[in-house]
């Protein structure tokens, strides 16, 4: 019988075992398929309190976990496969056994969304990519493709000109969601070029074995050409990891997990949840942090009150 287990890490979950453990509540957490979550396919964070010359994403999240680990926090690299939140305690399934505990902390984040088409999957690491972190390098001198109109889109292709000597940002609408800092900091880079109105239709180069190219099919107009490029990066958007708990807890219809206002409270009491499972309105690791903090001392105090 665990007091606390937190499902997930990522900037959430690793700072809900730091505050979990500091109280004394000798927390486990269950790392996921992608310890340390999203972050760990960043490049340079620059936007974190504390961290003045920047920091690398993978950095970071080892920072926080060493962290956690320092106060007691059993940190476990498996993943939960399912849940039971009907009765107290809480049961979690991982590798088929059966771990029970008093209150459960949800940081499962989000995963970036594909293009959903069947070439798409086929060349995988072939050319195909969903982090321009972690294979910008491969193309160096070559030109790509970014699909995508919000801050994902503009971080991944501004990182690409890093490397590429061409990057195309393609997007299906005429205006974009990103920000002002991020599209501007875009619009004013010479590598990049906006195609508008328009989506990506299919990848080419699977007879070859790597990406030649893309159809691209305006909107308006149904016109369809080919664009030659090296590399095509998908930047459309995040999918909250939070299949495991249908029909557990209450989800909204995109599937974030529904938290009680001003608390981390989930639909069932002593269930709590923070990160990007929760937030689609900022994901940022600093307010992943914030709200795996406030689950943590939602939790003790949820604790305190069952005795």
């Amino acid at each position: 019988m665990e007091n606390v287990i937190i499902i997930g890490s990522g900037p959430a979950g690793y700072t809900a075992a730091i505050y979990a453990a500091r109280a004394n509540l000798n927390p486990v957490l269950f790392e996921g398929a992608e310890p340390g979550g999203q972050l760990t396919t960043t490049s340079d964070v620059e936007n974190y309190p504390g961290y003045s010359e920047g920091v690398l994403g993978p950095k970071m999240m080892e920072d926080f976990k060493k962290q956690a680990e320092r106060f007691g926090t059993r940190v476990v690299s498996k993943t939960v496969t399912a849940v039971d939140f009907s009765v107290r305690p809480f049961k979690v399934t991982v590798d088929g056994e059966t771990h029970e505990a008093k209150t459960i902390i949800i940081s499962t984040g989000a995963t970036a969304k594909r293009l959903g088409l069947e070439n798409e999957k086929k060349m995988y690491g072939k050319g195909v990519s969903a982090c321009a972190t972690c294979d910008g390098f491969f193309f160096k001198g070559k030109t790509v493709v970014v699909v995508g109109g919000g801050d994902t889109a503009m971080e991944e292709a501004t990182f690409l000109t890093r490397f590429a000597t061409k990057v195309y940002l393609v997007h299906r609408r005429d205006e974009f969601r990103a920000s002002k800092i991020m599209l501007d900091r875009a619009q004013k880079n010479s590598k990049i070029e906006f195609i508008m109105d328009t989506v990506v239709e299919d990848v080419l180069g699977l007879d070859l074995g790597h990406v030649t190219g893309v159809v691209l099919k305006n909107v308006e107009t149904k016109e369809q050409k080919n664009l030659p490029c090296d590399g095509v990066f998908a930047a459309i958007g995040h999918e909250p990891n939070t299949k495991i708990f249908a029909g557990q807890i209450e989800l909204d219809q995109k599937g974030y997990v529904v938290t009680c206002p001003g608390t981390t409270m989930t639909s069932v009491e002593g269930v709590f949840a923070g990160g990007d499972c929760v937030d689609h309105k900022y994901r940022q690791a600093v307010t992943a942090a914030g709200m795996g903090c406030a689950a943590a001392m939602d939790a003790e105090r949820w604790l305190e009150a069952q005795v």
